[in-house]
């Protein structure tokens, strides 16, 4: 009985390893370094429509392998890079490329960042002015006031110096 569960371990975990060592793995073959190139670029320009921060040169996911397996079939009937790309667009739409196109669609996308700056930019200047338009210069009357205030501080400050100097020299034998 321990042989039998043994061996059926053995086998079980053969299986899994099989599995996942032959599940990552794409060899292709290219007929140039030049073509082996195109494919990397092409396969880094591309985002995986699953995993969707990750190309799918660097995804794991079943349809980033999809689409890697449909870039290397179109190489190898000529296509061109930007004609790989306007297949792939036209299959899965604008976000499997990272630089979506300018569109009415996408225009919002493209202008609100930099209107968003823009109004930041109006508020602050209205804000500004409207502070400068508050610090109005006082009448001669605000003035006089003013100066009469200081003018008590002042001497209610020095009085009060005076009667601490007393008594710290009425402490001293």
């Amino acid at each position: 009985m321990r042989l039998f569960s043994l061996a059926l371990g053995l086998i079980l975990s053969w299986g899994i390893l099989a599995t996942n060592a032959f599940a990552a793995i794409d060899t292709y073959t290219f007929s140039s370094v030049e073509q082996e190139q195109q494919y990397r670029e092409l396969t880094e320009q591309l985002r995986c429509p699953k995993c969707q921060n990750n190309s799918i040169a660097d995804s794991n996911a079943t349809i980033a392998a999809d689409m890697r397996g449909k870039v290397y079939e179109l190489m190898q009937q000529g296509n061109s890079k930007p004609q790989i790309i306007d297949y792939m667009v036209a299959r899965y739409g604008n976000f499997v490329t990272y630089e979506p196109p300018v569109t009415p669609a996408t225009l919002i996308l493209w202008i609100g960042p930099a209107m968003f700056v823009l109004i930041g930019a109006i508020i602050v200047v209205l804000r500004a002015r409207r502070r400068v338009e508050k610090e109005t210069a006082l009448s001669p009357q605000e003035q006089q006031r003013l100066q009469t205030l200081l003018a008590e501080q002042k001497a209610t400050v020095k009085k009060q110096i005076s009667a601490q100097h007393k008594k710290t020299n009425r402490k001293k034998p």
